[in-house]
């Protein structure tokens, strides 16, 4: 098995849901040796929970003192490690930046919020919609006559959450290894949503981008940007901006004289695409429009997606351990994407293993004494 680009890297995650796991789940796919310290008992979300995956699991009832100082000792022997727990949460534990940077000044210890480690919201409860709702970015999506359309949980708690949290782990094990100091990374999502929306706030600025939903070159307003409807009640994302790739599409599409870069044109172009392409069934126009730059898509379901040429072509999906999966991304050197070396871990699965592996000898005692379970 090839090692990943962060073979040696050893990483703790305290068990929480969404982001942190998200950002583990990154790091060990690059490699990282990743332990996750889990609450003993049932898993908070029973499933196939694929952000486990690579990870072991170690089961620490962190209610006990002893739990926290098996955490520290753990935490000097890591390079890294995550939590995802409101502000405050692993200081009254023991566990925090403090407690752990007495033990090893190197560790890098990054910290999962979605408002941030201070601030007027900073110790509030919310979700990924609302932190979208406060960046501005939820504002930007959906009809120009409805109201805004939660992107999923993909923009804030996977993209300006965990991956950026990643980001700035790797940005400051860099730094530690300069100086030997590590720090703590502040990742908060309404910081990373409102980052992921830096383009849009530049256009705004120079007056390229309208502050309403619908009305913009890429939020579905412009008719040379949506999804249409065929006749077989499929879809196809059209996406031909630039002048070259319209004139493509509008050749295959029959659409020869019209042009969409007047604004005030665009209802009337729409409706011609619209209608045009309800003419034939989605693989029909897909046949068509094969092999060309006229940037047409057909709109996936999660259950056709792994089966597409291209992406069965760069294996961009896997099956591991009896789940179909996104493979592990980015992929380097000239090879494909790394293996994903184990399935998600049980609750506890790894822990006398895990914790002898990471250099603490008093494990059947911790054991014993419900400290630590298996």
């Amino acid at each position: 098995m090839t090692a990943g680009p962060l073979d040696g890297l050893r990483v703790i995650e305290l068990a929480g849901i969404g982001p942190a796991p998200f950002a583990g789940m990154l790091l060990a796919d690059l490699g990282a040796d990743v332990l996750r310290i889990d609450r003993p008992g049932p898993p908070q979300f029973p499933g196939t929970d694929l952000l486990g995956r690579g990870k072991r699991s170690a089961a620490l009832d962190l209610k006990q003192d002893r739990a926290a100082e098996v955490v520290r000792r753990l935490a000097g022997r890591a390079d890294v490690l995550i939590e995802g727990f409101r502000p405050g949460v692993v200081e009254r534990l023991g566990i925090g930046p403090a407690d752990c940077h007495a033990v090893n000044p190197a560790l890098v210890y990054g910290r999962m919020t979605g408002w941030g480690q201070h601030g007027p919201l900073a110790q509030v409860a919310g979700h990924d919609i609302t932190y979208l709702a406060l960046s501005g970015v939820l504002h930007s999506i959906g009809p120009a006559d409805g109201p805004p359309v939660p992107p999923v949980n993909l923009i804030g708690d996977f993209g300006g959450g965990g991956a950026l949290l990643v980001v700035g782990v790797l940005a400051s094990l860099w730094r530690a290894r300069a100086t030997g100091r590590g720090e703590v990374v502040d990742a908060a999502i309404v910081d990373g949503a409102a980052l992921l929306a830096t383009q849009m706030y530049g256009f705004l600025h120079d007056g390229l981008w309208r502050d309403a939903r619908g009305a913009n070159l890429l939020d579905g307003a412009a008719p040379n940007y949506g999804v249409y409807r065929t006749s077989d009640d499929r879809y196809l994302a059209v996406g031909p901006i630039e002048p070259k790739f319209w004139a493509e599409f509008a050749a295959r599409a029959g659409l020869d004289g019209v042009s969409p870069y007047d604004p005030a044109g665009w209802p009337r172009l729409r409706t011609l695409i619209a209608d045009r392409l309800a003419e034939k069934t989605r693989d029909e126009w897909l046949s068509i429009f094969d092999g060309t730059d006229a940037c047409v898509a057909p709109v996936l379901s999660m259950s056709e997606a792994p089966d597409d040429p291209h992406l069965a072509a760069r294996e961009t999906f896997t099956s591991a351990f009896g789940v179909r999966q996104p493979a592990p991304a980015p992929r380097f050197g000239d090879g494909g994407p790394a293996p994903i070396r184990r399935p998600p871990p049980a609750i506890g699965e790894h822990t006398a293993e895990a914790l002898r592996d990471w250099g603490i000898d008093d494990v059947d005692d911790l054991i014993a004494a419900g400290v630590a379970h298996d």
